[in-house]
């Protein structure tokens, strides 16, 4: 009897610990944000470091997409994505996929330059990724190649396979600079030098931070760059020198979103609100200072100041359609 009594007894301890642990897994799923962004790695580890610390009670995943995957992504898998926080996206991007955002009235947007503010409350302002014409002056040097003065001087034989270009197609990056010399000069025109200099491309990478990483390593000595990536690569020791040609330099805007529903879940709402009210500033002190704010400024070793920007006019989420529809048939 006694020896029924205290197998009663374990097996009842067995279930109470299983119920406890499942239970504990329950929490644990529920504590879970999940962030998609198309950030730069150095600015992924930045700020997972910096939400672990400050949410050490919640599984933060930060997950990486190219521009185009991650739009691709979220067609897809609509308002049923495990993302919670969209946590970078271009501002055509996010005008495609709008009906999966939540609605964010409730955050102030009148801190933000007039530029930057969205049409619609669906998402924030998250940085200005500016472009520039970035070489590795040792590589130039090397080949006694000379320094680049204008786009049209990348047409040169002598640059031929040393030039390093973002895919528009996948990168937010290489649609900038497709954009701006549309506007600069003409539809036909842009695209016409484009399969010019095709013959000198060396690649057309899938990321924006292609370019940059291929020329730490030597592979190309001419990148259509991000500032910001040249720039930390510079504060870094590489010997990477940053040009603008006289179209100005090319930017983008990103903006930072939650998908609808997601915003009821106390876990997904603090972490946004904690990226957008600390993260932000963070970003731009460390990394992109370009300017988004009314009342603040930002500065860091080596980036340029009083870029002279391109025209970046029209540049709709039907407009880039559009044109890389035209760039996929060129």
């Amino acid at each position: 009897m006694k020896k029924n009594i205290l197998m009663l007894l374990l097996m009842a301890l067995c279930v109470a610990l299983c119920l406890t642990a499942l239970t504990a897994c329950g929490k644990s799923g529920n504590r879970t944000v999940v962030i998609y962004t198309s950030a730069e790695e150095n600015r992924r580890e930045a700020m997972q470091t910096d939400l672990d610390a400050r949410f050490p009670n919640y599984t933060i995943r930060i997950e990486y997409y190219s521009t185009g995957d991650l739009l691709a992504k979220l067609l897809t898998e609509g308002t049923n994505t495990e993302c919670d926080i969209i946590g970078e996206m271009e501002y055509a991007n996010l005008d495609r996929i709008i009906e999966l955002l939540a609605d964010l009235s409730v955050y102030d947007t009148t801190i933000y330059t007039s530029d930057m503010i969205p049409s619609i409350p669906r998402y924030l302002p998250w940085y200005r990724n500016g472009g520039c014409i970035a070489v590795n002056r040792i590589v130039l040097s090397e080949r006694g190649l000379p320094v680049p003065e204008s786009y049209a001087d990348l047409l040169n034989p002598v640059y031929q396979g040393l030039i390093s270009m973002p895919n528009p197609l996948s990168s937010g990056t290489g649609f900038m600079f497709l954009k701006s010399l549309v506007n600069a000069w003409g539809e036909q025109a842009a695209f016409d030098y484009f399969n010019a200099l095709s013959r000198n491309i060396l690649s057309f990478t899938s990321s924006g931070s292609g370019p940059v990483n291929a020329l730490i390593e030597r592979e190309a000595a001419i990148g259509f760059a991000m500032t910001a990536q040249t720039v930390s690569s510079i504060n870094d020791g590489f010997p990477l020198r940053i040009h603008f040609f006289g179209e100005g330099s090319p930017f983008s805007l990103y903006g930072i979103g939650m998908i609808k529903g997601k915003e009821t879940r106390r876990e997904v709402s603090e972490v946004f609100a904690y990226i957008v009210n600390v993260w932000t500033e963070m970003d731009k002190l460390l990394f992109c200072p370009e300017r988004i704010f009314n009342d603040r400024e930002f500065t860091l070793p080596n980036y340029p100041v009083n870029i002279r920007y391109a025209d970046m006019s029209n540049n709709t989420s039907s407009e880039k359609e559009r044109l890389l529809e035209r760039w996929t048939h060129r």
